[in-house]
């Protein structure tokens, strides 16, 4: 796909958030189901079902899907078509392109450890690593919309308003 078939299959989206700005308020959902044995959740992830369980680290048997490996992922998978779209959009032809994500966490906090361990990520780091010809001023754009773009990105940097509640079935 080149700039312009990218523009051309957006133009109508745009046009519709544009002149209805409600119809580009959308809810994406997810569910799990706890009725495994084990301690794990089966993840619907609207191709499949994943089941996520335990890091090794908290005691899991490593054959489920950690839920911190997961936020990661969605974080790289999400970057990575973030930067090919930018990447088509403003013409920087990308001959390869590998995302990494890590993050830095401290189970004490996770496992009631330690207390004034925190529960979560304390550091995420993300990194391109791109093969092309284009000049350091469009590679300083691309990282610079594609950071601005990637969704993700931006939730997990601006950590949005959450709710949490329990009802029973």
């Amino acid at each position: 796909m080149d700039a312009a078939a990218l523009r051309q299959m957006q133009a109508p989206i745009k046009e519709r958030y544009k002149t209805d700005p409600k119809t580009a308020m959308i809810t994406l959902k997810a569910k799990g189901s706890t009725d495994s044995e084990g301690i794990a959740c089966k993840v619907e992830t609207g191709r499949a079902i994943a089941m996520a369980g335990l890091h090794p680290g908290t005691g899991g048997s490593g054959l489920e899907l950690c839920s911190g490996d997961m936020l990661l992922e969605a974080l790289v998978a999400c970057a990575g078509v973030t930067l090919k779209s930018v990447a088509t959009a403003i013409e920087v032809p990308l001959k390869t392109g590998n995302v990494y994500a890590e993050g830095d966490l401290d189970f004490r906090g996770t496992l009631g450890v330690d207390k004034e361990a925190p529960v979560g990520f304390a550091e995420i780091r993300l990194r391109f690593e791109v093969d092309t010809d284009a000049p350091q001023d469009k590679l300083d754009l691309l990282l610079k919309l594609t950071e601005r773009y990637c969704v993700v990105y931006q939730t997990i940097k601006n950590g949005p308003k959450v709710s949490v509640s329990m009802q029973r079935m």
